[in-house]
């Protein structure tokens, strides 16, 4: 469905962004419209698969995954079979939280989150590097977080009248 966003569907989409857990009056008041408009404009915002889900986001210290890393994987083969066949084995390794498909040197860059270094070993000596087609693996641990943002950079022009 293609959709146009005007200045009120940025806002809701930004104020959602900030907190997905706002009561749809709350989220109306804020805005500036009534409650009725502002929930039909969310359902169609959802159903353009604009708002693709909501979720809760968890603290992963707190919760004993101490480890968040980077691995770089190079694969032996590139050919899109090859390529889906890899997709479809990280998508069974719950220790990967995000993988995306690079140009350059790397044909993926998994970000990873384990309770410790020994757990993240054992997934990188156990199931990546055993993996079919996979060539090389680099692996970066970090040190600590400097940012994290989730969605997308909503800018204030976007939000206000255009």
């Amino acid at each position: 469905m293609a959709l146009t966003l005007d200045a009120i569907d940025w806002r809701i989409l930004r104020e959602l962004q900030l907190d997905g857990r706002i009561t749809n009056i709350a989220l109306a008041s804020k805005i500036g419209l009534s409650a009725p408009p502002c929930l039909r404009r969310v359902r169609t915002l959802e159903e353009a698969g604009l708002i693709s889900g909501y979720t809760a986001i968890l603290d992963e210290d707190a919760l004993g995954f101490l480890l968040t890393a980077f691995a770089m994987v190079r694969l032996h083969n590139q050919a899109e079979a090859d390529l889906r066949a890899f997709e479809n084995a990280l998508l069974s390794w719950p220790i990967v939280r995000e993988a995306h498909m690079l140009s350059g040197e790397s044909d993926y860059m998994l970000k990873c989150v384990a309770r410790d270094l020994t757990a993240f070993q054992a997934f990188v000596l156990n199931d990546l590097t055993s993996a079919p087609n996979v060539a090389s693996v680099k692996t970066f641990l970090t040190i600590r977080r400097a940012k994290r943002e989730s969605g997308v950079p909503i800018t204030a022009s976007e939000a206000s009248n255009i």
